[in-house]
Formats: C-alpha cells, sequence, structure tokens
C-alpha cells in the first residue's frame, strides 16, 4: 500500500497518519479520545493525533479541578496534546508554562477559532485575530513558553470574523514567524458558525502563504472520502476531523485506512454501535472517578450521533437520551433490534448542529481598528472563562 501523505511532523513529533481529533467541548475527553484512537490504530496504522477538549488559560493557572481534569491524559495516550484558550498573553504564556513545565502535555494547540458569542462578544476565539498585535502577543508567550520544554505549539483558526474581514493569511504568516510548529484552517468565518459549506479554497491559499511549516485543514470532513479529495484539492500536509466523528470513532479507522492506501471501511451493524456506547459509558464513568451519573449526563448528547440512520425508534432512543446508570443503559441497549445492520447512507453525512449563520457578537467599535485601545485590553480579559468557551 502507497500513503497518500508523508508522516506530518510538528516540532519533534511524528504522526504517522497526517489526522487530527478536533478538540470539541464537551465532547473530546479522555474517554472518547480513546474510543477514537483505538479505531484510528485498528488496522494497524499509526493512529493520528487526538486533541483534548478547550481549556481556558485562566482557569489553568488557578489550577481549578475541572480544567486540570481536561488535561489529564490517558497511560497509554501519545502523543498527548492539549488546546488552550486566552486572550491576555501573560496568563496564556503562564497557562502554556505550566503544562509544559509539569509534563502534562507534548503539543499545546491555541484556540483562535471558537466561533461562540459569549466568547467572541467580548473578542475572543475566532474575533481575537482581527487585533493583530494581541494575536503576535499571545503566540509569541506561548511559543516562549513551551519551547524550553521542547513543546510545539500549534495554531488553530477561523478565516476570519466575516467575508468583510478575514485574517487567515495574515494570521498564517504571523504565527510563522514567530515558531509556531503548524496552522490548522477551519475554512468559514465566525459568521458561518457551523452553516453552508467549508471554503476549502481557502486551505489552499493558506498552504501558499505559509511555506515552511505544516497547514492542516478543517471543515466538512464526513467520510474518509472527503479527507482524501481535501488534501487533493488543497495541497493540505493533514485534516482536522470535528463534528463528522461524533458518534462514530470508527471514522479514523477509515481515515487511517485510506491515508495508507486502503479503502478498507467501518460499517457497523446496531449491535458493534451498542457495544461502542456501553463502552464509552464505562470510559465515562472511569473519566469522572466513578461517578455514573455524571458519566451518564454525559453521555447523553453523544446517543443521537450514535444512532444517527439506524432503525432504532423515538421512544426507545428518548430512553437512552435519559440513562441514569451503567445499568440502565445495558438494558436499554439490549432492548433495541441489535441484529440489525449497518443502515448505508442514512448513517453518514453530516451530524452535530450546523444552525444558520449568525451576525458576530463583537465588542462595541471592535471593527474599527486593527489596533487595541487601553479600554478594550482591559474588557478583553472578561472574555477569559471559567473552564471551556464551546
Amino acid at each position: 500500500m502507497t500513503s497518500l501523505l508523508p508522516p506530518l511532523q510538528i516540532g519533534p513529533i511524528t504522526v504517522g497518519t497526517p489526522v487530527v481529533l478536533a478538540p470539541m467541548a464537551g465532547v473530546t475527553n479522555r474517554a472518547f479520545r480513546t474510543l477514537c484512537r483505538e479505531a484510528g490504530r485498528s488496522g494497524g496504522f499509526d493512529p493520528g493525533l487526538y486533541v483534548a477538549e478547550m481549556v481556558t488559560s485562566r482557569a489553568l493557572v488557578e489550577r481549578n479541578t475541572e480544567a486540570l481534569r481536561i488535561v489529564t491524559f490517558g497511560e497509554d495516550e501519545t502523543p498527548r496534546s492539549a488546546q488552550v484558550y486566552g486572550v491576555d498573553p501573560a496568563t496564556v504564556g503562564a497557562a502554556v508554562k505550566l503544562i509544559a513545565a509539569e509534563d502534562r502535555a507534548d503539543h499545546v494547540d491555541l484556540n483562535f477559532g471558537c466561533p461562540v458569542p459569549k466568547v467572541t462578544r467580548k473578542g475572543g476565539g475566532a474575533a481575537l485575530p482581527w487585533k493583530r498585535q494581541l494575536f503576535t502577543d499571545i503566540v509569541k508567550a506561548a511559543v516562549e513558553a513551551a519551547e524550553p520544554h521542547g513543546v510545539p505549539v500549534t495554531v488553530k483558526m477561523r478565516k476570519g470574523i466575516d467575508d468583510d474581514h478575514l485574517t487567515f493569511l495574515e494570521a498564517g504568516r504571523i504565527a510563522e514567524s514567530l515558531g509556531v510548529a503548524a496552522v490548522a484552517l477551519h475554512a468559514r468565518t465566525a459568521a458561518q458558525h457551523y452553516s453552508g459549506q467549508a471554503e476549502w479554497e481557502a486551505i489552499a491559499r493558506l498552504k501558499e502563504a505559509v511555506r515552511t511549516i505544516p497547514v492542516l485543514g478543517n471543515g466538512d470532513i464526513w467520510a474518509a472520502e472527503d479527507a482524501v479529495r481535501m488534501v487533493e484539492e488543497t495541497g493540505a500536509d493533514g485534516v482536522v476531523v470535528g463534528r463528522g466523528c461524533q458518534g462514530r470513532p470508527w471514522l479514523f479507522a477509515d481515515l487511517a485506512a485510506a491515508f495508507n492506501g486502503s479503502d478498507l471501511r467501518v460499517r457497523p451493524g446496531l449491535r458493534e454501535v451498542a457495544d461502542t456506547i456501553y463502552r464509552h459509558g464505562l470510559l465515562m464513568v472511569e473519566y469522572f472517578d466513578g461517578d455514573e451519573g455524571k458519566g451518564m449526563r454525559d453521555l447523553r448528547k453523544h446517543m443521537a450521533w450514535y444512532l444517527k440512520g439506524y432503525a432504532v425508534g423515538g421512544e426507545k432512543r428518548h430512553e437512552l437520551a435519559l440513562v441514569d446508570t451503567l445499568a440502565e443503559l445495558r438494558e436499554r441497549l439490549d432492548a433495541l433490534d441489535l441484529d440489525a445492520p449497518y443502515p448505508g447512507e442514512d448513517a453518514e453525512g453530516p451530524r452535530g448542529r450546523a444552525g444558520s449563520p449568525k451576525t458576530p457578537h463583537l465588542p462595541y467599535g471592535w471593527l474599527d481598528s486593527r489596533d487595541l485601545s487601553e479600554e478594550f485590553e482591559a474588557k478583553l480579559r472578561e472574555a477569559e472563562l471559567s473552564v471551556s468557551g464551546g
């Protein structure tokens, strides 16, 4: 078999299969990463890189219990990858130093792509690169904090705020000049949120602009064939997969196979899906230190994703979305028609909430200047949320 792309090099880290699990708040915790990573290596391939859900820099610096849980990895999880969000260079630098100096992760990604209003209305996430000096200062602080410990820093971003306020080419060049190890582009604007189609052409343009480090593409990868098409059309050095794997950790088996020249694809019947759901439940309870109630509440959001396209029925779906214990989960899964085969196209394609285009919520006057006033600088620190920003 011939590999589609060479291994992905992120600083000193070599990722044999150039596929990255996107950090998704409330989704890519240790339990879900375990399922995805196991699927990715099931065909004997290098499984790729699996990033933990976003954590805010302030929460890390304050050693918030939940923040520290987010950057806790499994014993066999390597490389360990964390994503940090922040709007204050000193706080971001301190958070990255904590991760690197205390050997909590092997790689740190910086979030400049979050489109959630509670973040952008205070100038954070996808709104932040508009203030070019602030973006520069944050990236510089993170790279300088991580470098002495040999931890590479990468940047994940969107095209910009909207089509009239694009920042991705400039931000990519700045990040490259400051020593980041790779840049990833979700080829939508903040205004698009998750609606419409990702503009893969923007990934190609970023690849032309950023020449010395890997450029990764993100957006609308629902199947392995989409990932192959993305790299062929854009020249990207790898792909970042988000909503496409929700309820489908086995997508990483398909991706690993495709990038290694195999047409092997996983098409699970309902019994295999039910077994995966139950395993997910066990891992969730373990993640929350044995708290079944907390583990099951966190698992509930995954039910509709797992069962998409399968002939389960509304009542049983509803019951599974209300489970409180592992015993209850097992009982309700066993009540399904476990001999039902893979439903084909009905289980594939877009998943997760796409929503609709939205006018980004921004601080008053945010777009008036690319520079940051003292007043905005003070307000911006309010965008440091307690733990995770979506």
